[in-house]
């Protein structure tokens, strides 16, 4: 076995960052609101294929209720959900409501303030203030 299989110290370093994929009903509507409304910057990959940069992230693992995968070269992908973070909910629910975004009433957990925002295609993104300690500076 190499030395780096064995040693996920290395394994962890060889990873220089994480892509994810949304699947959207409106892929050009969804692209357009990152970019003009969330502010996310993109390089086009293209014909308008915008790959947006994204902030610091991490990852939390959780059960599995029900089937939620999606299929990739013939392997079934584990499903995932995207929240985004802020420090500050209320700021970040006003700053989009003057964009013409309504989220979802706020729900608070233990581990956080969470709300949904609304995209173009229909679906929905999470977006959440956390209570607990993150991952976010470990990278």
């Amino acid at each position: 076995m190499s030395p780096a299989l064995s040693n996920p110290d290395i394994l962890c370093a060889m990873i220089f960052g994480a892509h994810f994929l949304l699947y959207s009903k409106d892929p050009a509507a969804d692209r357009a609101f990152f970019r003009d409304v969330l502010g996310f910057p993109s390089v086009d990959a293209g014909q308008g294929w915008l790959i947006f940069a994204m902030p610091p992230a991490e990852a939390g693992i959780h059960p599995l209720e029900g089937e939620f995968s999606q299929g990739q070269a013939g392997h079934s992908l584990l499903g995932a959900v995207l929240y985004l973070m802020c420090d500050d909910l209320n700021a970040m629910i006003a700053s989009l409501q003057a964009s013409h975004v309504q989220c979802s009433e706020m729900e608070t957990a233990p581990w956080g303030v969470t709300t949904t925002i609304p995209l173009p295609s229909g679906g929905r993104i999470g977006l959440y203030q956390p209570r607990h300690p993150t991952a976010l500076n470990l990278a």
